[in-house]
């Protein structure tokens, strides 16, 4: 079963001159139920996820995680990420495995795969073509645990 939220997260962008950050941009996000108990598919339908985008998005994964356990995030509509948040990514994702939480990637770009793979951040997360393959290779550890 499959229960839609949509979800906006304010994102923060510096101006140039001044380090006062200015609600510029939201990050536009959804996120649902996986129908797998407490697994979430968090869909990010920004085109670019800069560094705040990126900060703001790890947050929201920080609040939602604790309580869902499981977490896909699909990047199916983003078609780049700057340095800064390929960092905040790779933070985010060493926390949640270090608390025990799951936290998958789906539907890498072109662009956003190769840059995975050229940082090697492709061998550390836990990488699928589609949101229903992470949902098949979530299905066994859901079995487990029952």
């Amino acid at each position: 079963m499959r229960v839609e939220r949509a979800t906006t997260v304010p994102s923060t962008k510096s101006t140039g001159k001044s380090a006062a950050p200015t609600a510029e941009k939201i990050l536009k996000v959804s996120m649902e139920s996986a129908g797998l108990g407490s697994a979430v598919v968090l869909h990010c339908q920004d085109r670019a996820i800069l560094r705040n985008d990126g900060r703001a998005l790890a947050g929201l994964i920080a609040e939602v995680l604790p309580s869902a356990r499981r977490m896909i995030v699909d990047l199916g509509a983003v078609e780049s990420l700057d340095s800064g948040a390929l960092g905040e990514l790779a933070m985010i994702h060493m926390w949640a495995e270090a608390s025990g939480y799951v936290l998958t990637l789906t539907n890498l770009s072109d662009g956003v795969h190769s840059l995975f793979e050229s940082t090697n951040l492709v061998s550390v997360f836990d990488v699928y073509p589609t949101v229903e393959a992470a949902i098949a290779a979530l299905q066994p550890e859901s079995a487990q645990s029952a």
